[in-house]
């Protein structure tokens, strides 16, 4: 071979990457290997569940703990509620049970016996009536307010609830949609419809500061339209994302429910006039759809980027040990440095670090955390030692740019380092979102930009999707159900911002303002 040829070989060569394949070339396949590389989650011998493993279940902690605060900061209180629910409750609320009846999991019996050698229920044990596992509380927690509100003077009433759900979904896909998820379920009563939808929208503004502030991650806050109502609720709001394929993410909900679920419950007080009138109320949710939400937002093709607030240990200092004896002079300055380092506050929190310890190479330690997204890799050796400095790398930069710095200047701008970390991760995705989200004023360009283009042999991965079309729409429902299906394509929502009046590029009919339509998880 030529020196040319082998010239033009190497151009042509693929830079390695800790992931394959990447996001290029197999989107749904790269995000299933990063959650493996870095250890977060695995399936279960149970379909369609997960387990998740320590890293993430820290993220999920660390998730909860920024929730929990936020919303005691706004007077809820945390409380539980049975994971079972009469059948009949959710009888009670005819579009709720519509909504969800296909995703019920249900219990019809209340033990098991043997028979030839297998355990099978036992028909004696056939329940009265069948038990719902919970895929959303409304109902159960709804027969609880009715016992406890009984007076104006009740309300508000506004509760949390942390706890598990099923959704027995058909296509599952780690942290996305799986058959049991981990979340929480904020719901409230009012004596007002002016409250409750004030309750509607502050939860709202709640979830997108957390998106936006501890997740990194940009959303849209706006309304859904009816077709993608809660089932049961007079409104919903959300916020969505963009992951790096273009497509939305539904990555919370707050719902304006009215009268209808306390109508459904008996949910009635005494007002300050003495009339016997029915409570307003709202629920809304997140869940560990968050983490993967993260994962599609900021990870790359070497694995797994955690934003600081959230990542579970903030800074690993990797101990580079190459001789034995210098293994406890080593050993003893990383600890020093890990005190210290917790010593300083970054977010209102003790800076989380972590020595590695282990015995092994120091670059296969370097890589691991590469792939479990640590913000801040620090590694010292006996040189670092005698400069009294350390070696950082940085998980918002490539594997390979490194910057040595004094030990006294890292620890005194740590914090500051974090949060530009912090402020370079949002910046990033802000400016993908921008960069992939177009006004589009006629049908046919919608469907031009909408359509996939066609794949080269079968083998092709999924192409990456076009990203937002901000586009005048009319609202009508059998419009929406129609692009639907010809592109896979929904109205992700009706955004809170201002916008200007227009033409519905499908009917030629007038237009508040614009929509925002994507693909979607």
């Amino acid at each position: 071979m030529s020196s040319s040829a082998v010239s033009n070989e190497k151009h042509n060569e693929k830079p390695k990457t800790a992931i394959v394949p990447t996001r290029a070339d197999n989107y749904p396949e790269w995000y299933l290997k990063v959650i493996d590389a870095a250890d977060l989650a695995e399936n279960s011998d149970v379909r369609g569940c997960m387990v998740i493993k320590p890293w993430g279940y820290a993220l999920w902690e660390n998730i909860q703990r920024g929730l929990d605060a936020m919303f005691k900061a706004t007077g809820h209180v945390n409380a539980y509620f049975p994971l079972f629910i009469p059948l009949s409750f959710l009888e009670k609320e005819a579009a709720h049970v519509e909504g969800f009846a296909k995703e019920c999991a249900v219990v019809t019996h209340s033990r098991l016996i043997t028979v030839d050698g297998k355990l099978v229920p036992d028909p004696k044990s056939k329940l009265e009536e069948p038990l719902i596992v919970r895929p959303t509380s409304e109902t159960i927690i709804g027969a609880s307010f009715a016992k406890w509100v009984k007076s104006y003077r009740d309300l508000p009433l506004l509760i949390n609830q942390w706890a598990n759900v099923v959704r027995w979904e058909m296509r599952t896909r780690l942290f996305l949609r799986t058959a049991e998820f981990l979340w929480q379920e904020g719901h409230t009563a009012h004596a007002t419809s002016e409250e409750a939808v004030e309750e509607t929208m502050k939860m709202l503004g709640v979830y997108a500061e957390f998106a936006e502030q501890w997740m990194a991650m940009p959303v849209i806050q706006g309304e859904k339209t009816a077709g993608e109502r809660f089932p049961g609720a007079v409104q919903t709001f959300c916020i969505e994302a963009m992951m790096q394929d273009r497509k939305a993410l539904q990555a919370g909900t707050s719902h304006f429910l009215g009268q209808n679920f306390a109508k459904a419950s008996g949910i009635e007080f005494q007002d300050d006039k003495g009339a016997l009138v029915h409570a307003w109320t709202t629920s809304w949710g997140v869940s560990t759809r968050l983490i993967g939400g993260m994962i599609m937002t900021h990870s790359d093709d070497d694995g797994l980027i955690c934003p600081p607030r959230l990542a579970p240990e903030q800074i690993v200092i990797i101990p580079v040990i190459q001789k034995p004896e210098d293994r406890d002079r080593v050993l003893t300055y990383c600890k020093a440095l890990e005190k210290e380092l917790e010593a300083t506050i970054y977010a209102g929190s003790p800076v989380r670090v972590h020595v590695d310890a282990r015995d092994m190479r120091g670059g296969d330690k370097a890589w691991q955390w590469i792939k479990k997204g640590a913000p801040i890799r620090l590694e010292v050796g006996p040189r670092d030692i005698d400069n009294d400095s350390v070696f950082m790398g940085r998980r918002d930069k490539g594997p390979k740019e490194k910057t040595g710095v004094t030990r006294a200047a890292f620890v005194a701008g740590v914090a500051t380092t974090l949060q530009e970390i912090q402020d370079a991760l949002f910046a990033r995705a802000l400016a993908f979102r921008d960069q992939h989200t177009k006004q589009i004023d006629t049908k046919e360009e919608f469907y031009a930009y909408f359509a996939d283009p066609p794949k080269k042999k079968q083998s092709d991965p999924t192409p990456i999707h076009a990203g937002f079309a901000l586009t005048h729409f009319n609202g009508d429902p059998a419009l929406e159900t129609k692009i639907k299906e010809d592109l896979k394509v929904t109205v992700r929502c009706i955004p809170l911002a201002p916008g200007e009046p227009g033409t519905c590029p499908f009917t030629g009919q007038p237009s508040a303002k614009r929509v925002v339509w994507a693909k979607s998880y």
